[in-house]
């Protein structure tokens, strides 16, 4: 007797499992495909067409959009591995715009530097450059921070950079900092031998 489950398909004699295509997840499409590519081995489904629909069918309007000369007009072959890779890269370029306009937004608040490296960092993933992680830390740092850590950019890591950056936030008086605002006090006096000192406590910088 055939089955009435909807889920199934009768085809040459042999039942094939129904795809349970996953819901499209933007924020990873690489993921995604992983599961959808689960689902297809599992249901022995191979043709190219065939998945390229399948994809299709799994699109809200706004992801179409990404690809839409694909749909209207597709490959006339490799339709799947082509909407596959475009997908991939255009959602993920859209994503680390995203995330990069949040970093742009976030300040440094109360938090130590090492600390807002880590929260940048976190919020960043995977998908964002750690030259433009540095870039953003660095510019919201306070200006006698960013003063003290100029001459060290290039010749630390971000991680060593932000450490030297707590210990300096540690010895530099708030107070000058608050004064170099109001009076345009200069800071050089202090900086040379803050400096020195505090990188000789930096076993990894490279000087």
């Amino acid at each position: 007797m055939q089955s009435e489950a909807t889920d199934d398909v009768l085809l040459g004699g042999t039942y094939r499992v129904g795809v349970k295509t996953p819901k499209f997840n933007p924020e990873d499409p690489e993921l995604w495909f992983a599961q959808l590519e689960g689902q297809f081995t599992l249901s022995n489904i191979s043709a190219d067409a065939t998945k390229f629909y399948y994809v299709l069918s799994q699109l809200e309007p706004q992801h179409a959009a990404e690809i839409r000369e694909l749909i209207v007009s597709p490959p006339a072959s490799n339709k799947y591995e082509t909407i596959k890779n475009e997908l991939i890269r255009r959602l993920s370029a859209s994503q680390e715009k995203k995330i990069k306009q949040l970093l742009m937004h976030e300040e440094m608040g109360d938090r130590k530097p090492t600390q807002f490296l880590r929260h940048l960092q976190l919020l960043a993933g995977e998908n964002v450059p750690s030259d433009f992680i540095r870039t953003i830390w660095a510019s919201r740092l306070p200006t006698h921070l960013q003063t003290c850590i100029a001459a060290q950019q290039t010749k630390m890591s971000l991680e060593d950079l932000a450490e030297l950056a707590d210990r300096v936030n540690d010895v530099v008086p708030v107070t000058m900092q608050v004064a170099s605002q109001v009076a345009s006090l200069s800071t050089s006096a202090i900086i040379p031998s803050t400096i020195d000192a505090l990188t000789r406590k930096t076993p990894t910088a490279s000087l």
